[in-house]
């Protein structure tokens, strides 16, 4: 009896030492916060998020291959949660969202008749489909069968169409779709997304600096659903009130339908979503992501900082934005006159802005009352310098500075800010006999200006002819229009004054034009002996601007900041990061002065690469980025089965009416014309677009 005790004795011991060794060498660990995460998730086990149950999900949220959100019946609440598990920035809880980008459907045309098994996927495999777009929608709805939430349909036209209110962002589609067409992302992955050479985009898309969704918006003002144009447009481009009234609207000289007569007025229907919007009493909702604890300083309010500044915070970012003059809107507020842009309109849409919580700072100059080094012991994890292009070229000719000569954005800054206070703080006085020396824009502004300031007589002196002029040509025309003078092949030599010291005389020197320069522009030749002697009392210079770089003789922490020979500042030009890694820089002090447009595009892109800088990522370019390049087969040379169709005039005030006062001179497109307008629109894609149906 005793001897079987102690043999079981010895029997349970020696196992229990066995199964201590077994529990040591097999043991395996599971991270407790897997079960922490399953806990927080819906319990549902329905698959929906792509792995077979909430236990799968949470394991691949630990091991980093799911995001917080991946379960598809929870909310933003319960993605939160997930995410401070993970001790992970909360914006990655953004939902996600299918969209597809491509609206082709049965367009293109087919190389081959299909007979196989009615599947994308099937059909991609021989040759990349039948279709002659090589990336094109297929049509077979894979993506359709699916998705479990029936939340995407086949569209009339032949693609699938996604039903926001059921899409739960699962990525079944996407994960379908042999061509990459449905894309499932976070608001904050599409509004990083920039143009590349794989996308599905028309030739007037790739041209827009800001790279807006053109024939999306305009489809939207066809179906009547101005605040879906709006929320298209604001996805790039945050000031389309400003834009759609002074872009000179390069996109239009790519719109397929100007291949055979009258492009469409792209930023005519712009201005019309925009001013919708704003005569409609109430905005269109603008979403951020949850907020990232990073700051980043903005300074310049111009078009670049407040873009920038407007894109960092929808993407969860703090951002204070500083800038020297007494209220925001840079040049296009100082340097663009009342009658293009009225200050009423530009104040809404800046304050739309602001109102996503960006606190301003005004009338603080940089180099002055703060510095780089202030900003940092601030507590700013990035800074971005939208300073713009304030300091006007002289014209180097003796007599500049005598009374009664100014610069062309001196002159219009003084007289904006003259307009916008109770008690005028600069004396400008309007002469009888005024003299523009210059061929941009700003020299155009001047003349108008000083139209409507009563001046007698008016003239342009430029030293190229007309068909040089940098200046947008509406411009040019109403100038003409309103009584301007232009004196073209004259290069002014100096300025005569009285014995006050008052300009009485512009002495100009005849040219001719010779070989073409850098600019391709036929360079001028002077003609000797042709000196010629204008009287005017009062000459402005209008020969353009650059960046006013003096804050960094003042300013240690950027001394070794690389500047450019035209004292722009020097930056990547695909991540715009300048040589010091957390300033980054765009718009005209990247640039030199520059459209509104570009400066805009530019602050897009900027808040692009301080959103990767601030999330610890590689600052690295867009991956194939079509920046200011063109798909060659989507420029075409000629487009068939268009039937004639007139352009809609913009409507604007009578010349005798606009030129007594600074109303606003070019009025927005009634609604009946704006949709006719948008019915021009042939919806292009790459090689896509809708024929006119009676030409058809």
């Amino acid at each position: 009896m005793i001897e079987a005790v102690v043999t079981m004795l010895a029997l349970g011991a020696a196992c229990g030492g066995i199964l201590s060794v077994a529990s040591k060498v097999f043991y395996v660990y599971e991270d407790p916060r897997i079960a922490q995460i399953e806990g927080l998730l819906a319990g549902a086990n329905c698959g929906g998020c792509g792995y077979p149950g909430c236990s799968s999900a949470a394991v691949a949220v630990v091991g980093g291959k799911a995001p917080p959100s991946v379960c598809v019946v929870s909310g933003m609440e319960t993605a939160a949660e997930v995410a401070a598990v993970m001790g992970l920035d909360p914006g990655s809880a953004e939902p996600l969202l299918s969209k597809n980008l491509c609206d082709g459907g049965s367009r293109a045309e087919d190389r081959y008749i299909y007979m196989g098994v009615n599947s994308c996927r099937a059909l991609a495999a021989l040759y990349g489909g039948k279709r002659v777009c090589s990336i094109g929608c297929l049509g077979l709805g894979d993506c359709i069968q699916a998705c479990i939430f029936d939340a995407v349909h086949m569209g009339e036209n032949g693609y699938p169409v996604v039903d926001e209110t059921k899409c739960v962002g699962c990525g079944a589609c996407e994960r379908a779709c042999p061509k990459n067409i449905l894309r499932v992302r976070t608001m904050s992955q599409r509004l990083l997304h920039f143009n590349t050479e794989d996308d599905p985009l028309a030739p007037c898309q790739q041209t827009c600096p800001a790279e807006i969704d053109i024939p999306r918006y305009i489809e939207c003002i066809r179906s009547g659903d101005y605040e879906g144009a709006v929320h298209t447009i604001r996805e790039r481009n945050p000031l389309l009130l400003t834009c759609g009234r002074v872009c000179p609207h390069p996109c239009e000289d790519y719109c397929r339908r100007g291949i055979e007569e009258e492009p469409v007025s792209i930023n005519q229907l712009k201005r019309f979503a925009a001013d919708y919007e704003m005569n409609s009493g109430k905005r269109v909702p603008i979403p951020c992501a949850p907020d990232t604890d990073k700051k980043v300083a903005v300074v310049g309010a111009g078009p670049a900082g407040l873009t920038c500044a407007y894109f960092l915070r929808r993407l969860g970012h703090a951002v204070t934005i500083l800038d020297m003059m007494p209220k925001f809107g840079g040049m296009v507020r100082y340097g663009i006159p009342e009658y293009r842009l009225p200050k009423e309109v530009l104040q809404w849409e800046i304050q739309g802005i602001l109102d996503l919580g960006i606190e301003p700072r005004e009338n603080v100059r940089l180099g002055e009352d703060f510095d780089i080094a202030s900003l940092e012991s601030e507590g700013f994890d990035a800074i971005f310098l939208g300073i713009g292009a304030w300091k006007d070229y002289q014209l180097r000719v003796e007599g500049e500075n005598l009374k009664g000569c100014y610069t062309g954005i001196d002159f219009l800054t003084k007289f904006a800010v003259n307009q916008q206070s109770e008690t005028p703080p600069y004396d400008i006085s309007i002469g009888k006999k005024c003299i523009v020396i210059g061929g941009g824009n700003t020299a155009i502004d001047c003349v108008r200006t000083l139209v409507r300031c009563g001046a007698k007589e008016v003239s342009i002196v430029y030293r190229r002819t007309r068909a040089e002029m940098p200046a947008n040509d509406v411009e040019i025309v109403a100038a003409e229009h309103e009584g301007v003078n232009f004196h073209f092949l004259a290069a002014p030599t100096r300025i005569i004054g009285d014995e006050n010291g008052r300009a009485t005389h512009l002495e100009y020197q005849k040219m001719e034009l010779g070989e073409p320069d850098a600019s391709g522009r036929r360079r001028p030749v002077p003609i000797e002996g042709s000196e010629t002697l204008m009287e005017a009392d009062m000459i402005i210079t209008a020969i353009g601007q650059g960046p006013d770089v003096s804050f960094a003789e003042k300013d240690g922490r950027v001394k070794d900041m690389a500047f450019t020979r035209w004292s722009t500042i020097d930056a990547d030009p695909e991540i715009l990061q300048s040589s010091v890694p957390h300033i980054f820089a765009a718009g005209d002090a990247y640039t030199g002065a520059s459209l509104v447009v570009e400066a805009i595009g530019g602050g897009r892109r900027a808040a692009r690469a301080i959103h990767l800088y601030l999330t610890g990522q590689e600052v690295a370019p867009v991956d194939r980025s079509l920046r200011k390049k063109h798909i060659p087969e989507s420029l075409f040379e000629h487009v068939e089965n268009l039937g004639p169709s007139k352009r809609a005039e913009m409507p604007e005030l009578p010349v005798k009416e606009r030129i007594r006062s600074f109303a606003e001179a070019d009025l927005v497109l009634p609604e009946e014309e704006a949709l006719r307008e948008a019915n021009r629109c042939l919806n292009c894609c790459r090689l896509c677009y809708n024929p006119d149906e009676k030409a058809a």
